[in-house]
């Protein structure tokens, strides 16, 4: 760690996650933003496009070919998925580490991940060294990792909120099912019709049903806490509001556990997951701005389905938040640093 501070890059840096990585880092007080880059945008000043930012990050958008990012001690890629994996492995090989906010390392098996997203991956061999960057799974790992691959909106939810019944054993793992709802940040900054007022607002509507780019990193996830393979409905479904994911998940118990007890137990000690009391039904506003994951657990009628509610931000402990919990680890700092912002109401 640089003797001021972590000194930070982002390449990207222009979208909604760019955005709420840069209002987390300057906040942060062991971060030195060093340089954010953006071809469209080179030359203009940060504070420019996102006012919000004004008085607190001085920089310009510097163009990708001419920032010094190899003199950072970290580099984030709030980017498109597919920009990352060309970039990543010169920085490594420099002694800067990385923390990627999109897709490029999250998926272990690269045939997979390019069936998913649909080009050849140009670094496989970093795939096999990434970590994936739940802190709740992986902390050790993150510690020493030159790359961590920060996971995704929706596999953060579900796989916290399925992780304690799958890792006791208690859940039948051939039928698990993940109903996810998100607000429309999640499909990123871009124009497209489909987030546009007239067409989100006022509407309700389920996606990707016959296949999601999300689920094969989230039965990962599942499937190394199993030690097996897991049979996973996930349908995602896109609400009229502009931040939160609200995952309502449905587990066949196998057998009698006290579910809540077995979640507080998991959760003890985690700063930013919330194990709630019995009987609750967090909502999405109760995360808004905040990294941390609310959890409820249920029994209906005391039967043998499990139905587990799981709240986050998707763009703090869903994506930027978590990013900047995954520096903490790897730095050496409390995991809490920076990260103490209360969600906002209403």
């Amino acid at each position: 760690m640089a003797k001021n501070g972590i000194r930070a890059g982002i390449v990207g840096g222009t979208g909604y996650t760019g955005v709420e990585l840069l209002r987390l880092l300057a906040q942060h007080p062991q971060c030195e933003l060093a340089a954010i880059t953006s071809r469209k945008e080179a030359g203009m000043g940060v504070a420019e496009l996102f006012p919000n930012l004004r008085g607190r990050v001085g920089l310009k958008f510097s163009d990708p070919a001419k920032a010094e990012l190899a003199a950072c001690d970290l580099v984030f890629f709030a980017t498109p998925n597919g920009v990352a994996m060309e970039q990543a492995r010169a920085l490594v090989d420099a002694g800067v580490r990385v923390i990627d906010i999109a897709a490029d390392f999250r998926i272990r098996d690269v045939a997979l991940w390019e069936q998913w997203y649909g080009v050849k991956h140009a670094c496989p061999e970093l795939v096999a060294e990434a970590v994936y960057g739940l802190p709740e799974v992986n902390r050790e790992r993150i510690r020493e990792a030159r790359i961590v691959a920060n996971p995704g909106c929706y596999p953060t939810a579900v796989q916290l909120g399925f992780l304690p019944l799958i890792e006791s054993g208690m859940a039948d793992l051939d039928h698990l099912i993940a109903d996810a709802k998100s607000g429309v940040s999640g499909a990123g900054r871009k124009a497209e019709v489909h987030t546009l007022l007239a067409e989100a607002s006022d509407n309700f509507k389920a996606y990707g049903v016959p296949g999601h780019r999300h689920h094969p990193e989230i039965a990962q996830g599942l499937e190394r806490a199993a030690g097996r393979t897991v049979n996973l409905v996930f349908v995602p479904h896109l609400v009229p509001m502009i931040r939160g994911i609200h995952a309502t998940l449905y587990a066949r118990l196998t057998a009698g556990p006290d579910l809540q007890a077995l979640y507080e137990k998991r959760y003890a000690g985690e700063a930013f997951v919330d194990v709630m009391p019995a009987g609750s039904h967090p909502d999405t506003r109760s995360v808004r701005g905040a990294n941390v994951c609310r959890i409820a657990v249920h029994q209906p009628r005391g039967g043998d389905i499990a139905v587990i509610l799981s709240v986050i931000d998707n763009l703090v402990k869903g994506a930027s938040g978590q990013a900047v919990q995954n520096m903490n680890i790897m730095f050496g700092l409390p995991e809490t640093t920076g990260l103490g912002q209360l969600a906002l109401l209403p």
